[in-house]
C-alpha cells in the first residue's frame, strides 16, 4: 500500500480542481495495479517470495500512462508467481481470499487474482491486470467482473515483467465496460478515438458466431451453459444476428500450444533462478516452466510457425463474423482445497484467444444457484461454487472530495466517491446475497472496444448485484 504516497496525491488533486487547473482525463481516481508493473524505487515481487525484496529500477509505461491521466495508484496487488498459474494460487505468498464467498476460500482466478479481489470487495474500483493465457479474464469471470483483454501490443509493455514476450498483453479489470474503455483510451498507444457508435449504440447488424454446444469441453457447468445459451438470446434481442458455427475442430488444441509457448519463453526469462531448486519458488510454477527445458531442438520454432498459420487459416473463418461468444470459464469458482492445481479447466475456453492474436472481453453473466459439480479432463472430482454470497460495498465518501463530481468518468467516479471519504479508515465491503455465475467471453477482429456497447448497467453499477441472469442493456 502506498498509504502516505496515495494520500498526498489525492490532497493535490483537490488543489488542482480548485485552482481550476487543466486536468487529466481520470483526474484524481484511484487504481490498484498489479505486482509486474514496475515503479522506479519501489518493491516489485512479480508473485514471487523469492523478490520479495526485489526493487524495480524502471517505470512501467502502464503507470506513467495512469499518472499522466490523474490517476492515484493506491499500491501494488498481489498474482500467481510469474504470472504462471489460472487458479490464482500463491502458496508461498498467499492466496487471495475472493470476497464472493466470506466462509470458505475459493479461487480468485489467475494470474491476476489481487486485482480481481481487490475490485471485486469495492477496495479500488478498477485494477489493472496482463493476460497472456487468461489472467485478466479468468479473474473477471470468478469475481463477477468486467475484464478486457487487449490485442498484442496496444498497450507497451515496456517495464513490465515478462511472462511471454509473444502473448504478454496489459488489460483493465472493472465493474463495467465503461469504466474499461475510460481506461483503455488513456493506455493505448497510440492513443485511441473510441466511436461514437461502438460507445453509445447497441450490437445492431452484429454478425456474433455461436458456437456448437457439442464442441465445449465434458467438464462444463449446467449454470454456465444456461447463462451463455441465455446471453445469446438476449443480444438477439439487442439487434445482433446469432449465427450457429463449428469451430475449426483444432480450436481448443490451441491451449497446449499456448502453454507451451508460455513455458518456453519463461523459461528463457527464469532460467538460472529456475533450476536452482534452493530458491523459493512454488513447485508448481517451477513445474510448468522446467515443462519447457524437455521441447526438442527447433521444437518451438515450429510452434510459433503454427501459430502463424493457424491465424491466418482462422482469419478466413471469422472473416464474416463480428465476434466470438464464448463461456469465459467453464464453472464456478470452486473451494481452493478441492481445485487439482495442473488442471487446465480455468484456462481451457480462454488460451486459443492469445494464440490468435484476438481481443476479448469478460463480462458478468449470472449467478450460481446452488452447489454443483464439474470433472476435470483426467477425471478428478472439482466442485463447484455454492451461491451464498455476492459483493456489495458498504462505503462512504466526503463532501469537496475531488472524486464527487459524476460528470467525470461517470462509473469509476461513482465508485471512487466511495472511497475518499474514508481517508484514514479502513474499508470492509459488506456481503449478502447469491454468488455470481461467470462471465462470457467476447472475442472480436476488429478492435479491442467493439464490444463497448454492452454495458453492465442498473444495480451492478451501483454496487448491488441486480436479481436476474444477466447484466446487460
Amino acid at each position: 500500500m502506498y498509504a502516505a504516497e496515495s494520500r498526498a496525491l489525492a490532497d493535490a488533486a483537490d488543489a488542482a480542481r480548485k485552482a481550476l487547473l487543466p486536468l487529466g482525463p481520470l483526474h484524481g481516481l484511484p487504481i490498484g495495479l498489479k505486482d509486474l508493473c514496475d515503479i522506479a524505487g519501489r518493491i516489485g515481487t512479480v508473485g514471487s517470495k523469492m523478490w520479495a525484496a526485489r526493487v524495480a529500477e524502471s517505470t512501467s509505461a502502464t503507470v506513467e500512462r495512469l499518472l499522466a491521466a490523474g490517476m492515484i495508484p493506491l499500491g501494488k496487488l498481489h498474482m500467481v508467481e510469474f504470472a504462471f498459474g489460472a487458479w490464482g494460487t500463491n502458496p508461498l505468498m498467499g492466496t487471495p481470499w475472493n470476497p464472493w464467498d466470506l466462509k470458505r476460500s475459493r479461487v480468485p482466478g489467475g494470474s491476476s487474482s489481487g486485482t480481481g479481489v481487490a475490485v471485486a470487495a469495492g477496495l479500488v474500483p478498477a485494477g489493472i491486470g496482463s493476460d497472456t493465457g487468461g489472467s485478466v479474464r479468468i479473474p473477471s469471470a470468478f469475481n463477477g467482473l468486467v475484464g478486457l483483454k487487449t490485442t498484442f501490443g496496444r498497450i507497451s509493455l515496456h517495464g513490465t515483467a515478462l511472462l511471454s514476450w509473444t502473448l504478454d498483453t496489459i488489460g483493465p479489470l472493472a465493474r463495467s465496460v465503461d469504466d474499461c474503455a475510460a481506461l483503455l483510451r488513456v493506455l493505448a498507444q497510440p492513443p485511441l478515438d473510441l466511436p461514437a457508435e461502438l460507445v453509445a449504440g447497441r450490437p445492431h447488424h452484429w454478425r456474433i458466431a455461436l458456437p456448437d454446444r457439442a464442441q465445449l469441453p465434458p467438464f462444463m457447468h449446467p449454470a454456465v451453459l444456461a447463462a451463455w445459451t441465455d446471453a445469446a438470446q438476449r443480444l438477439e434481442k439487442l439487434g445482433a444476428q446469432i449465427v450457429p458455427v463449428r469451430l475449426p475442430e483444432w480450436y481448443f488444441d490451441l491451449g497446449r500450444q499456448v502453454g507451451m509457448i508460455i513455458a518456453s519463453e519463461a523459461y528463457e526469462l527464469h532460467r538460472a533462478h529456475i533450476e536452482d531448486r534452493g530458491q523459493a519458488i512454488n513447485d508448481a510454477v517451477r513445474e510448468r516452466i522446467l515443462g519447457a527445458a524437455k521441447l526438442a531442438p527447433g521444437e518451438y520454432a515450429g510452434m510459433l510457425r503454427t501459430m502463424a498459420e493457424r491465424r491466418r487459416a482462422f482469419g478466413e473463418w471469422f472473416r464474416d463474423f463480428d465476434a466470438l461468444l464464448l463461456p469465459t470459464v467453464a464453472l464456478p469458482a470452486p473451494a481452493l482445497d478441492e481445485i487439482e492445481e495442473q488442471a487446465p479447466i480455468p484456462a481451457y475456453l480462454t488460451r486459443a484467444v492469445n494464440y490468435l492474436g484476438l481481443s476479448a472481453l469478460a463480462m458478468p453473466a449470472g449467478r450460481t444457484a446452488r452447489a454443483g459439480a464439474a470433472r476435470t479432463r483426467g477425471g478428478s472430482p472439482c466442485r463447484a461454487a455454492s451461491a451464498r454470497r455476492s459483493v456489495r460495498p458498504a462505503a462512504r465518501a466526503a463532501p469537496g472530495s475531488a472524486h464527487a463530481d459524476p460528470a467525470r468518468a461517470q462509473g469509476l467516479y461513482r465508485a471512487t466517491a466511495e472511497v475518499r471519504r474514508v481517508r484514514g479508515e479502513s474499508v470492509v465491503p459488506e456481503l449478502a446475497g447469491p454468488m455470481r455465475r461467470h462471465t462470457l467471453l467476447v472475442a472480436c477482429r476488429t478492435c479491442d472496444v467493439r464490444h463497448a456497447t454492452c454495458d453492465t448497467k442498473g444495480a451492478a453499477r451501483r454496487g448491488t448485484p441486480k436479481p436476474g441472469p444477466l447484466h446487460l442493456p
